[in-house]
């Protein structure tokens, strides 16, 4: 039965009876003990951009590549070294137009009054111009920086050079629609509001953050590096589903070992994310609250371990089910070998247990007792809901058929948890013997180490193959606003700093876990030198070789090039972020890219300097009419 059937059969059911039935983080039990890390090693942090962008700080001049010593098979192991200073390695792949245009967009990015008002500019070209001389334009410029082509065959050329300089591509179908601000609100309060709610509104017992709300409806808001995607009806959700099989297709295709990346909401009604998401949330919080009257509210989440008796008296005391049911819960397979409940195992009862597992029952920390979220679906909605598991299903299937990696992105903190809970019941079914579905953790959370341990110690239990992409997270801005306008806790961490440290902190767990247990893959999402630098240096330290394919570099399309290509041609499996689509249907994409490298820009001269250290080395060895060979 496929993942998306065994959830939605649970959910039909409860919807029966009434009732809906809860999804947990997962269903196992434990098998093993979690295995005890070593504490975080202090690091002194250079200053790093928050949002993954280039570092300032200049590698030291080295070698472009000297492994010191190699294992049996002859894979060059310890002391790998890149050189991001080499500008001939970095722009081997690009000719002396290419390099000019660099320029010509970066510098563009500088201008203010250019990136403010960059998508009138581009209307008002469009008219004065006309379509095909407008188009044009944009290809010698920012459309051909930042864009691979306009569809999946004309993406193949630009695709085929980069992997001959070692640079995979994540496919990425980059058409959004260009709704006005107040269509977004429209169609997201229509889309997140379930019809029990419009009908009762005060009956349900909803937490402030898992409500739609009207000033943040429009989530493209603050939000410069992610496409949106808005719910309009079914049709749509099956064309974009379409397109994303395309995408897969196109990037099996074109490489042998390429991603592809998806969207959670382009997949289905968004209300579904907010409700599973809450729950997922609320059945977390009553562990913790547990924990604390047990005395470990300052554990980790995998550190905090429920002593079974103290955990009984509690459950009988807030009338969770009968004394009776609640002895046998805790009892022979449902401990742990420690004889405790850690997290893993709470989310396994609460998945055997029907009187726990009640989507409407949920605890409420402030009286004690377990009370409705919801009135039940209406029978549409349950179609939505089935639907959008499906197509989830469909495309990983797609991603298996074609030997295609699947991405999936991360979005807003009030959806994450069921998107996270949805990929990861994925990678349970399709990672059973390689790392086909990654999911993505955004490091400015607060909760991001909690959850990438929490996810690769049920990898280890469960025995399946874990994937993850880290990157820095694109809704800090937003989500900060939102959190302080409606009223609950900020998500992120409070500064640049604390991201930084995080980010390294999970690479770190990570990367010990591929050392240890070899059955980990991670991509290193970032255009910050300082995190690549740091990475290497841990591969070196564990004698992991870039030729064992656990550990994956990415950046985007047009961006910092001195860090993907000597890591390609060094050996590292490296890939970039390759937008592509039509010209008219990729502009929302394109002016998030120029509101980006604006900040870039300004704060940093470093990528145009190594541009013209490039230009000049070529003009002054007369590589005037320079054209790459490969």
């Amino acid at each position: 039965m496929s993942c998306a059937n065994r959830i939605v059969s649970s959910l039909v059911r409860a919807n029966r009876a009434g009732k809906l039935r809860c999804l947990p983080a997962t269903r196992c039990r434990s098998t093993v003990a979690a295995s005890t890390k070593e504490k975080e090693k202090e690091q002194q942090q250079q200053p790093q951009m928050v949002d993954g962008r280039c570092g300032v700080v200049e590698a030291a001049p080295v070698e472009l590549i000297s492994p010191s010593r190699s294992d049996p098979g002859g894979l060059p192991r310890g002391n790998i070294s890149v050189d991001f200073n080499n500008t001939e390695e970095a722009y081997k792949s690009k000719d002396n137009v290419e390099l000019l245009r660099s320029l010509l967009v970066f510098k563009l990015c500088t201008v203010d009054v250019l990136v403010e008002r960059n998508k009138e500019l581009m209307e008002l070209s469009k008219k004065v111009l006309g379509q095909w001389l407008f188009e044009k334009l944009m290809k010698m410029t920012f459309y051909g920086q930042f864009v691979a082509g306009e569809d999946h065959n004309a993406i193949k050329p630009l695709i085929q050079k980069n992997q001959a300089f070692g640079v995979g591509a994540v496919l990425d179908y980059s058409v959004e629609e260009d709704l006005t601000q107040e269509e977004a609100e429209k169609k997201e309060m229509d889309s997140c509001v379930s019809q029990a709610e419009k009908e009762s509104p005060n009956a349900a017992h909803r937490e402030k953050k898992y409500r739609a709300h009207r000033q943040f409806g429009d989530r493209r808001g603050g939000v410069i590096s992610a496409r949106t995607y808005f719910y309009a009806d079914e049709v749509k959700c099956d064309n974009q589903m379409e397109t994303f099989i395309n995408c897969i297709k196109a990037s099996g295709g074109a490489s042998a070992d390429g991603f592809s990346a998806i969207k959670m909401t382009a997949l289905g009604r968004p209300q579904f994310l907010l409700q599973f998401s809450e729950v997922l949330v609320k059945w977390k919080q009553f562990f913790k609250f547990l924990a604390a009257q047990q005395g470990k509210s300052e554990m980790t989440a995998l550190e905090q371990k429920l002593e079974p008796g103290q955990l009984k008296e509690t459950l009988t005391s807030l009338g969770v089910a009968a004394q009776d049911d609640i002895e046998s819960w805790f009892t022979g397979e449902q401990l742990g070998l420690s004889g405790t409940i850690d997290l893993l195992d709470w989310n396994s009862l609460i998945d055997d247990t029907t009187k726990i597992s009640n989507l409407l029952m949920v605890p409420n920390l402030q009286t004690g007792q377990l009370e409705p979220l919801l009135s039940t679906f209406t029978a549409e909605e349950e179609r939505q809901m089935k639907r959008m598991l499906q197509r989830v299903d469909v495309l990983a299937k797609h991603a298996l058929k074609h030997g295609v990696r699947l991405m999936v992105d991360a979005e807003q903190t009030y959806f994450q948890p069921a998107i996270s809970r949805l990929t990861l019941e994925m990678q349970r079914k399709f990672n059973t013997e390689k790392p086909i579905i990654f999911n993505t953790y955004q490091c400015y959370l607060k909760e991001a180490y909690d959850n990438v341990t929490v996810d690769v110690e049920l990898s280890r239990r469960e025995g399946w193959y874990f994937g993850a992409k880290l990157v820095r997270g694109a809704y800090m801005y937003q989500e900060r606003a939102r959190a302080a306008e409606i009223g609950y806790e900020d998500p992120i961490n409070p500064d640049y700093e604390a991201t930084n440290r995080m980010y390294h902190k999970c690479l770190e767990y990570l990367l010990e876990d591929i050392e240890h247990e070899r059955k980990s893959n991670i991509m290193v999402a970032t255009h910050n030198e300082d995190t690549v630098e740091f990475t290497l240096e841990k591969m070196n330290e564990m004698g992991l070789s870039p030729a064992e394919n656990k550990v994956y570099f990415g950046q985007l399309l047009g961006m910092c090039d001195q860090i993907s290509f000597p890591l390609g041609q060094a050996g590292f499996p490296v890939y970039k972020y390759v937008p592509y689509g039509p010209v008219d249907e990729v502009i929302p994409y394109l002016s998030r890219r120029a509101q980006e490298n604006r900040g870039f820009m300004k704060g940093s001269q470093r990528e145009r300097s190594l541009l013209w250290k490039e230009l000049k080395r070529r003009m002054l060895g007369g590589q005037i009419f320079y054209k790459p060979v490969y």
